[in-house]
């Protein structure tokens, strides 16, 4: 493996006490480069990765390809849900909190990506935090289209398969239309033929990370 790599459970404070298990990959250079911040990338797996077991949250997207060995120049932050139970704002909001505080983050360029379950969770944290973040990359997501206005600039580009029955690809596209509507800032890929597994390529494609890190929070000033 070329990215550090720590596995964490720790007890977190936002609103109240939870347990939080959770991978934290660091390029490679994250040592010896000691006065440097680094970007950060929050990934969110879907509903058939909870447990109390990294091997299953490293089953698909981001904590599979650095786990694999593939280099990123982001720190990569990847928890997992536990068992039978869904992601909570509240507590990914603590999460980047304690990664803030404990990891050389730049906080002009904090990400979020997630996949089915993880792709809402991604949508819905847009609308919570928008002026902590530089960019959001739902994947196979669903969110409130009712809450369009919230993400203001936000830049967002959401990916599906058109050919997907487990989220309807209409989930996606109902987002990316009303947040446009109202002025904002989104883009959708669609990809033809393509069932629920529309993440493998586009984690797959550098152009995801190049868009992320062409934005900054700082940006949008």
């Amino acid at each position: 493996m070329t990215m550090n790599y720590k596995e964490l459970d720790i007890k977190l404070q936002n609103r109240n006490s939870f347990q939080y298990r959770f991978m934290v990959f660091t390029p490679k250079d994250y040592d010896t480069k000691s006065t440097e911040k680094f970007p950060l990338l929050l990934f969110l797996h879907g509903a058939g990765e909870r447990g109390e077991n990294f091997e299953l949250a490293r089953k698909h997207g981001m904590s599979k390809l650095a786990a694999a060995g593939q280099e990123f120049p982001f720190i990569i932050v990847a928890p997992q849900c536990p068992k039978n139970d869904c992601w909570w704002p509240h507590h990914l909001e603590a999460l980047l909190d304690y990664i803030e505080e404990n990891y050389r983050v730049d906080s002009d360029r904090i990400y979020i990506t997630g996949l089915s379950m993880g792709g809402y969770a991604t949508w819905i944290l847009g609308t919570m935090i928008p002026n902590r973040l530089a960019a959001i990359a739902p994947i196979c997501g669903w969110g409130n289209h009712l809450m369009a206005a919230a993400y203001g600039t936000l830049p967002i580009w959401a990916f599906h398969g058109d050919a997907d029955t487990d989220v309807l690809p209409q989930y996606s596209e109902t987002m990316v239309n009303a947040v446009n509507e109202v002025g904002g800032n989104a883009m959708l890929t669609m990809y033809a033929g393509v069932g629920h597994n529309s993440w493998t390529q586009t984690y797959d494609n550098p152009a995801l990370y190049e868009w992320l890190l062409n934005h900054r929070l700082s940006d949008r000033s």
